[in-house]
């Protein structure tokens, strides 16, 4: 298995209020060779400050997200206003946002292509089919898939 390493002035952006959630895919991003630049926010408020250097993330040297990992259910603002924001931003917009989501609701699915999600993850039941998915994920965003650079 050859190693891959990510782009080291980009980042993996996982914007999800379950902290579980937030280590079960780190840990799977590593099983997968697949573990640098990985950052977190807790919140949609947080994933919009982190991507406009607002906040604590003002004065912060922050690396731009190659892909963000988008949950939809999360407190302050959830993943449909923040994909909405994100997408109608010119300077945000190239960013690819995968939603990560325990809801498998059709209406929730096409709302989130609606505004603009380059992929819909239903989130596994266990880690192994965690792992799978995300070598799928890794896979497609980092050997296929060329995507624009942006800077924050």
């Amino acid at each position: 298995m050859r190693i891959e390493k990510i782009e080291t002035d980009y980042c993996i952006l996982i914007a999800d209020d379950d902290i579980d959630d937030q280590y079960m895919i780190k840990q799977a991003f590593t099983t997968i060779n697949l573990n640098e630049n990985i950052k977190t926010v807790n919140d949609g408020v947080e994933l919009l400050d982190y991507l406009h250097k607002k906040g604590k993330y003002k004065d912060v040297e922050t690396l731009c997200p190659k892909i963000i990992l988008l949950d939809l259910n999360m407190p302050k603002k959830d993943g449909r206003e923040c994909l909405k924001e994100i997408k109608s931003s010119a300077k945000l917009n190239k960013i690819p946002i995968v939603i990560y989501s325990t809801s498998s609701n059709p209406d929730d699915i096409s709302y989130a292509y609606e505004l603009g999600a380059s992929s819909y993850i239903t989130k596994p039941y266990s880690y192994q089919e965690l792992v799978k998915i995300m070598e799928i994920f890794k896979q497609y965003w980092f050997n296929v898939v060329k995507t624009s650079r942006v800077n924050l």
